[in-house]
């Protein structure tokens, strides 16, 4: 027999078991298939009760939500830069904090930039960026075949032409480019918090002791990879921008600096190749 239910009372009942507000409009959104966004529907239909075993379903998503599967897993799909994009474990949930460097690319590449995006995932910055400079080359790069068929689908669907290739950061991209973003894993593979994130790839978020190796990598490679005044722009962890800071220096990046996000925090670090540098490799 189906225990029955009104949409208040469904969400009331998830928000006691301790999920968010936003969390349990969400999912139940997701469940009674209607768009995402639509969360001042359900304050319209608060006493329409739910259809058929609705009630169990949804109380089934909220108990994966309350063990820390991501909203955009139970969905489907996350909103990124005004895009919907299709995502599962195979790839990162995409963090609104990411904007930041999309952000930052966007302001520095011209309508016809040469740009790659590392790790790329779900495809979320290299299709930001695409959005929104059309004329632009925009390729997207990942080392999981996995993650580079979620990115492609996504590709596919919004319509953008966005390029592909499968390889570790920049092996065997030869370049030029005038932007490279990267939001990289950057958790120390100690952190504690990593414990909260395990139904993400591990791959996409620790990288080593300080969780600084897969950045240390790229800003090696890419130096050679930049056209003559590119940018490297990389996102990473908040208490990460001195450290990142002194590895562009080290590697010879002008203008070193770095962009904050909406709360504040110093979420992106990025420097240029000066003109006087030998330019990319050949």
């Amino acid at each position: 027999m189906n225990i029955e239910a009104t949409i208040a009372q469904a969400l009331a009942r998830a928000q006691a078991g301790g999920l968010a507000r936003i969390d349990a409009q969400m999912l139940l959104l997701h469940l009674l298939q209607r768009p995402l966004h639509e969360r001042a529907w359900l304050l319209t239909h608060d006493g329409d009760a739910l259809p058929g075993d609705a009630l169990a379903r949804y109380q089934a998503l909220c108990a994966r939500r309350a063990a820390g599967e991501p909203v955009a897993y139970l969905t489907g799909s996350k909103e990124f830069y005004g895009l919907a994009l299709e995502v599962d474990a195979r790839v990162l949930d995409p963090r609104p904090d990411t904007e930041t460097l999309v952000d930052w690319a966007l302001a520095l590449a011209a309508p016809t930039a040469r740009m790659a995006d590392l790790g790329t995932g779900s495809g979320a910055i290299a299709l930001a960026l695409q959005s929104r400079r059309p004329l632009a080359q925009v390729l997207a790069v990942d080392a999981s075949a996995a993650a580079l068929a979620v990115a492609q689908a996504n590709a596919r669907r919004l319509g953008l032409p966005v390029q592909f290739a499968q390889g570790s950061w920049l092996q065997g991209i030869a370049g030029p480019f005038d932007v490279i973003v990267s939001n990289p894993p950057y958790i120390p593979a100690g952190d504690p918090h990593l414990a909260a994130l395990g139904h993400e790839p591990l791959s996409a978020l620790a990288s080593g002791a300080d969780g600084l190796d897969d950045i240390r990598a790229i800003v090696a490679q890419a130096p050679s990879r930049l056209a003559r005044g590119g940018w490297l722009l990389l996102e990473h962890g908040w208490d990460q921008a001195d450290a990142v800071q002194a590895l562009l220096r080290a590697a010879g990046f002008d203008q070193v600096q770095s962009r904050h996000d909406l709360a504040g925090i110093a979420r992106c670090s990025g420097g240029t190749m000066p003109a006087k540098h030998p330019g990319p490799m050949k």
